[in-house]
């Protein structure tokens, strides 16, 4: 995987990038088991399942698309988007998946995220 990013980006930055490079190498998702990829902003944090073997996007979930209401917090936000695309995987009756944190630390709302998902019923 090569890394992306402009010469001014931040280290932190630089440093997850190599994080999530090295963490893809082991990493690949199946039709069977998709990668469970979790994208995470200042305001929104996303979550997609991702067929490694054709380059699709079965199922996408987002704080922004599902209206998550100003007064709840980003944690609950993102275990709102675990269940989401919880949902959406069993519809598509897909039970397990590979867990992609892409970086970041396993920690706050990217753990809230597999909390939710797990919850709905997703095995990773």
């Amino acid at each position: 995987m090569k890394l992306t990013y402009s010469k001014h980006a931040s280290t932190r930055l630089k440093a997850r990038m190599k994080n999530k490079a090295r963490i893809r190498k082991k990493l690949s998702g199946t039709a069977e088991r998709p990668r469970l990829a979790v994208f995470r902003s200042n305001k929104f944090i996303s979550a997609q399942l991702i067929d490694d073997v054709t380059g699709n996007t079965l199922a996408a979930s987002t704080s922004k698309k599902i209206g998550i209401d100003a007064g709840k917090s980003s944690r609950a936000a993102a275990k709102s988007v675990g269940e989401e695309i919880a949902k959406k995987a069993i519809d598509k009756k897909i039970n397990s998946v590979v867990f992609d944190r892409s970086g970041y630390i396993y920690h706050g709302k990217v753990k809230s995220v597999a909390d939710g998902a797990r919850e709905a019923g997703l095995k990773f």
